[in-house]
């Protein structure tokens, strides 16, 4: 953390407006550009360090991009969908776990506790790219609120997961009833931090019509929402994105000002890319460090497993809907499943791997390895896949 220093920042953004302006150009996931430049740089003999560690992406990184996302999220379409994104990452998250975990363990002949994490933290998806290809090329709206909606409850399922896990390998309580007081207490300790602190911060701003006061508060509610979960290990995912719902919907309502609210948005969709295009710069520098072709069965092993489960989360789970008001057209259930792209909260949870569990410098090899193929394979292919599925649009109906 001391070689990130200023001047390696402001590289690195010069590296990301150039990526951003060559891969609008090119017209190519702007993930896919940051990555590749993220590994040209690290094998450059300029004498950059990329740091890439869990604190960074938990405590940096990660607030401001669940907030973003989660500020532009209607209440209403969100509370209709509720109960299919509710299954999804409950038993669809459990599901691809133990997909993952099982194959792992027994193909692979890894601990089933270390089997366990990683299928838990691969679980984790980051839509980033596919949500960037909606935004440029207009899909549905209910396809873009499924897919983003449904990744940002599933990260947070995910983090409280693996934080269980972790609880257990450490020797914890590991009795069901256990379990579930730690689950409990993790979810409704999340969701009440991210109420605690939005709800009063955002009474506060409406005592101003100053956007830039207004835009404060809104930072201090992203990352004060987060630090007051983790503080106490609730869900800090699960905090900021409550907060980014109450923030969207309650402060924009009323208690944010006209001229604040696109100052607002203005200032989020800033800050997420700058957190995205960090993460994603630093992943590549990452990545040439990770000594891949060892451990390149298992790396393949664990791609294969982890898009099985992804397909075992979705459609099925979505089949239980078809004969409700909620059914999924499968042309969504296609996207749904290929656009389950693995990202940085995959490899922060992988970095933050306890001592402990045996193969731990494995997993973290073979978790940027599928984070890789998701980024580069599923990634590159988004656009093709929602085109030829004929999912854009009309242009009364695009999203803005």
């Amino acid at each position: 953390m001391e070689a990130f220093d200023i001047t390696t920042l402001g590289l690195l953004l010069f590296v990301a407006s150039l990526v951003a302006i060559a891969t609008h150009r090119l017209k190519l996931p702007y993930s896919v550009g940051l990555v590749t430049a993220g590994i040209i740089l690290a094998l450059l003999p300029l004498g950059i360090a990329l740091p890439l560690t869990p604190e960074l992406i938990f405590f940096v990184f990660l607030p401001p991009l669940v907030f973003e996302a989660a500020i532009q999220i209607p209440w209403k379409p969100f509370r209709r969908e509720l109960p299919l994104l509710f299954a999804l990452v409950t038993l669809g998250v459990v599901l691809a776990a133990g997909v993952v975990a099982i194959g792992m363990h027994w193909f692979a002949g890894w601990s089933w506790i270390g089997a366990a994490l990683f299928g838990v933290l691969i679980a984790a998806t980051d839509p980033v790219s596919v949500i960037a290809a909606f935004k440029a090329m207009h899909v549905e709206k209910r396809l873009h609120l499924l897919v983003e909606s449904e990744s940002l409850l599933n990260d947070g399922v995910a983090a409280v997961a693996f934080a269980i896990l972790v609880t257990i390998a450490a020797g914890g309580a590991a009795g069901p009833a256990a379990i579930s007081l730690k689950l409990v207490e993790t979810v409704v300790g999340g969701i009440a931090a991210g109420a605690v602190v939005a709800l009063p911060l955002i009474l506060i701003a409406g005592r101003t019509r100053d956007r830039l006061i207004e835009v404060t508060l809104t930072m201090l509610i992203a990352y004060g929402s987060f630090l007051l979960a983790e503080h106490f290990h609730f869900s800090g995912v699960l905090a900021t994105l409550t907060a980014g719902l109450i923030v969207g919907n309650f402060g924009f309502l009323g208690s944010i000002s006209d001229d604040g609210r696109p100052a607002v948005l203005n200032h989020w969709e800033y800050v997420a890319f700058l957190a995205n295009s960090l993460i994603f710069i630093l992943i590549g520098g990452r990545e040439v460090e990770m000594h891949i072709l060892e451990v390149i069965e298992a790396a393949a092993l664990a791609t294969l497993l982890s898009l099985i489960g992804r397909a075992v989360a979705v459609y099925p789970v979505m089949a239980s809907f078809a004969r409700t008001r909620l059914r999924v057209p499968w042309k969504y259930k296609h996207v749904l499943f290929w656009g389950g792209l693995r990202g940085a909260l995959a490899l922060a949870l992988a970095l933050a791997l306890p001592m402990n569990v045996p193969e731990r410098e494995t997993i973290i090899t073979v978790a940027f390895a599928v984070v890789a193929f998701s980024i580069f394979v599923q990634g590159l292919t988004m656009p093709w896949l929602i085109r030829k599925l004929d999912l854009l649009a009309k242009p009364e109906d695009a999203n803005p």
